[in-house]
């Protein structure tokens, strides 16, 4: 049995892609696999590393501005358009799977719309609680549509019904112990402890507001875990020139990036974070009270829908760039830190939401596909 996994250019997309081919792998052991990216994008060493066959093809997307050097980009990637089909029917042909799944990500329009033209039975997968385009137009003839949130499917036109597998998160997100993560960090019980990330790349509107925050609330009995990722690396200055020079302390862990996620997940009473699908898949699956504010500039603005299937089911609090301020996170996060029966229900509320076997609701699917 051979099948074709097409995922690149980020994490969001490549994980859970990596996540269903090693339990495809598991279940079947006999199974080929094939990943279909591009050479430039992170896939290229991610998925050699996990020990599966790479192709690659030559596509890039769009850029959504007007500026010169967007548009000679734009004009790049149409000329390049008219090459990938060709360069996907090699790849299928030589392969020749009997199966094609996409997880989302301009590799896998022209892999898919191509395996399907080849008489390849496809799959996709939505991450988002809003689709990519290139999702929305590979559904109205993929033979299976997968979803995280069942929002997507109402803003899809699938050739036939979606269903409902969730993301695939890491393991240690799932097995990790509160008490036994709160040991190792040397947090007491008792203690609140607010965790706030924008990421490994950071985000800075998130990082400005923290350098308010943080010592606003010093003193006041509240362990705050924050990392400020590659591009806020003035966090430190600034928070020095508020009178914090010392980033390590009981009460306080900043740093560029937080190695140990799981255990701090484990260790939070309240994250505050970005809402991308993996994110967001994680706040349900460990079931933790958040403060989602959406990057603004997602495609489709897919953060904000991310987050608002949270808001709207008392999971989260939604609070949108626009309207971040430190006045307002501050009262949030007291708001919330100062009424344990409303911050319990948020967190049961998240966890309620989450698939925990999504890998396997994945491959189930699949494995259908193939009968």
């Amino acid at each position: 049995m051979r099948v074709v996994f097409a995922a690149g250019g980020t994490g969001g997309h490549i994980n859970p892609a990596l996540s269903a081919a090693q339990e495809l792998s598991s279940r079947m052991p006999d199974a080929e696999i094939l990943f279909i990216g591009t050479k430039e994008k992170m896939e290229a060493d991610l998925v050699p590393k996990a020990g599966f066959d790479f192709a690659s093809i030559k596509i890039t997307g769009f850029q959504r501005s007007f500026s010169p050097a967007d548009i000679v980009y734009n004009i790049g990637t149409l000329w390049r358009l008219l090459f990938v089909s060709g360069q996907c029917r090699k790849i299928l042909a030589d392969f020749r799977p009997d199966l094609a799944v996409g997880f989302g990500g301009y590799v896998s329009g022209p892999v898919i719309r191509t395996a399907h033209k080849m008489g390849i039975r496809t799959a996709i997968h939505e991450q988002n609680a809003f689709p990519g385009k290139t999702n929305i137009a590979l559904s109205a003839y993929a033979d299976a549509v997968m979803l995280t949130s069942a929002e997507a499917g109402g803003r899809m036109k699938c050739k036939n019904k979606p269903v409902i597998t969730g993301l695939p998160v890491r393991e240690e997100i799932l097995t990790v112990d509160r008490a036994a993560a709160r040991a190792s960090l040397g947090i007491p019980e008792e203690m609140p402890v607010v965790l706030s990330t924008g990421g490994s790349l950071g985000a800075k509107s998130l990082n400005d507001v923290m350098c308010e925050v943080i010592p606003a609330f010093r003193d006041r009995g509240v362990v705050f875990i924050h990392g400020y990722g590659q591009n806020g690396r003035d966090v430190p200055d600034k928070l020095k020139a508020k009178g914090i020079g010392e980033l390590q302390t009981p009460m306080l862990r900043v740093s560029e990036y937080i190695y140990d996620m799981a255990q701090c997940m484990a260790a939070a009473d309240l994250v505050i974070s970005r809402a991308g699908a993996s994110s967001i898949a994680e706040l349900e699956a460990i079931g933790r009270a958040s403060i989602l504010i959406p990057y603004p500039y997602a495609a489709e603005n897919h953060q904000y829908y991310n987050a608002l299937s949270l808001a709207e089911k008392d999971a989260a609090i939604l609070i949108e760039q626009s309207a971040l301020t430190p006045e307002k996170l501050s009262a949030v996060i007291e708001d919330l830190l100062s009424d344990p029966v409303k911050f319990a229900a948020m967190g049961k509320n998240a966890r309620d939401l989450a698939i925990t076997d999504a890998k396997k609701k994945i491959v189930d699917v699949l494995w259908e596909l193939m009968q």
